[in-house]
């Protein structure tokens, strides 16, 4: 994988895009379910587990674009000398962890 980053920006390859955004589709459709579910007055109970269906989703997709960060991003920044990415990815780490 190769890595076109700078000024806070990603070139992204075609097939880590469509990954990312067919995930992103897929949790877009999973809230519009929820929402058909609050409106249609289901249960409480299946509403909380279509929620954590989403909340794993959204885990999912932050796990694939933290590893595609860290392989490419990360990685080519360190070979090029820049460690001040070790300390960006460390906080980065702990905010997604809270």
């Amino acid at each position: 994988m190769d890595c076109v980053c700078n000024q806070r920006k990603k070139t992204r390859s075609q097939e880590e895009y469509k990954s990312l955004l067919n995930r992103l589709n897929r949790m877009e459709g999973q809230i519009r379910g929820i929402k058909n579910m609050l409106e249609n007055e289901a249960y409480c109970t299946d509403i909380l587990v279509q929620t954590a269906a989403v909340k794993a989703a959204i885990d999912g997709f932050s796990k694939e674009l933290l590893s595609n960060h860290i392989k490419t991003c990360v990685k080519n920044d360190l070979t090029s000398g820049n460690t001040e990415t070790v300390d960006e990815l460390v906080n980065t780490i702990y905010k997604v962890m809270k």
